[in-house]
């Protein structure tokens, strides 16, 4: 990927380029920030930028015999670290078991989220991790001598996923690099990352994308009328997967506020054997599918509440229309005074979901404790 194949993020692609033209790259960079904003991008244009073999001052060439192998991410000195999943109870799982997946997640777009990824390798109700077994992995390949290139490059992504055992590995790495080695950690939750390691890296926050920018990508990628891609851009907060999945009509995205209106309905006529029969349906849908869903919950909260103390600034509100056409009726039930505390307990039970807690006692707690907030208007 070249840096022209990003989207937006201009500052953030011309301080890369500085790095690499003025000879001053650091052995370990973090680029860190919300979900949908192209790190993954950034890092893989800048790994090809760095091996290019006659790259300009702005960009990779794109032809030359590393170019066209970084293109199709089969450069022998190039080396991915991403979660996975355990496909058997004796299986210890590595990255480059699920290579071939991660080659065609990628080419297809580099815009995608962590559900997405565990979706296409099968993940039903298993978080992904990168297990204690990458530890050996990372410290083989990257003790080796580089094949073709200047530098040896790993890019992990999402890093904050790493087993205490792969983290301590990657810290003494870093502590002592190999010669000619560069590490790329791309995070969502850097805060969740051991310090030690946060340390030892040189931290770049990528920001979401701008909207000009996304706008244009998403005109360009559906062939969509300015008016609504723009729209789109807007709603989806510089996310370019939520972007894209508003413009595909997601049906996860459907299905979460469907699920969004059912609790809220029920939770507010207090209808207790209804949300009993709620909370089975979802809890049947797994792990992953239920954080999202609470994910998603968190922003239709938020959104109901700008909605609610903003009447006539419609340019602040970042919905899909049928998301709209709900809060329209819903958000004077949405305020000040129970909006932080029904954030609170969507986001108590997202943790616990993530801690394995069980889910039907998670979400049928979360379904009476809405019961109460929503009427404390």
């Amino acid at each position: 990927m070249k840096f022209s194949e990003v989207t937006g993020q201009e500052k953030i692609i011309e301080r890369l380029r500085q790095a690499v033209t003025s000879q001053r790259v650091s052995h370990a960079l973090m680029l860190a920030g919300p979900e949908g904003n192209g790190k993954l991008a950034l890092a893989l244009a800048f790994a090809q930028f760095v091996s290019c073999e006659n790259r300009t001052d702005t960009d990779s060439c794109g032809i030359c015999p590393s170019c066209s192998k970084y293109e199709k991410l089969i450069h022998p000195d190039l080396h991915f670290v991403y979660p996975v999943f355990k496909k058997s109870k004796t299986t210890d799982p590595v990255s480059e078991h699920f290579i071939t997946e991660w080659r065609t997640m990628v080419h297809k777009t580099p815009w995608f989220s962590l559900s997405q990824w565990l979706s296409h390798i099968g993940v039903e109700n298993e978080q992904g991790l990168i297990y204690a077994s990458e530890a050996a992995e990372i410290i083989k390949k990257l003790n080796l001598k580089s094949y073709e290139s200047d530098y040896k490059i790993m890019i992990i992504w999402l890093p904050e996923k790493m087993h205490n055992v792969t983290a301590n590995k990657l810290l003494k790495m870093i502590e002592e690099p190999p010669e000619k080695t560069i590490f790329l950690l791309v995070s969502e939750e850097p805060d969740l990352i051991l310090p030690t390691i946060m340390s030892r890296c040189q931290f770049i926050r990528v920001p979401a994308i701008e909207r000009e920018a996304l706008s244009a990508a998403l005109s360009a990628k559906y062939d969509l009328p300015s008016l609504k891609a723009d729209t789109i851009a807007r709603s989806s907060r510089g996310n370019f997967v939520k972007a894209m999945n508003l413009v595909e009509q997601d049906d996860e995205r459907v299905k979460n506020l469907s699920r969004f209106i059912g609790l809220m309905r029920l939770a507010y006529m207090r209808d207790v054997v209804a949300l009993s029969d709620w909370v089975e349906e979802v809890a049947g849908a797994g792990r992953e599918a239920q954080k999202r869903f609470l994910n998603f919950s968190l922003l239709q909260i938020r959104e109901n509440l700008v909605m609610n103390i903003s009447t006539g600034m419609p340019d602040i509100l970042n919905m899909a229309p049928d998301e709209a056409e709900f809060a329209a009726k819903f958000n004077r039930f949405i305020t000040p005074s129970n909006a932080p505390d029904i954030a609170g307990e969507l986001t108590a039970a997202h943790y616990h979901i993530s801690s394995n807690g069980n889910a039907r006692i998670i979400l049928f707690d979360l379904a009476l404790k809405l019961a109460r907030l929503l009427r404390a208007v």
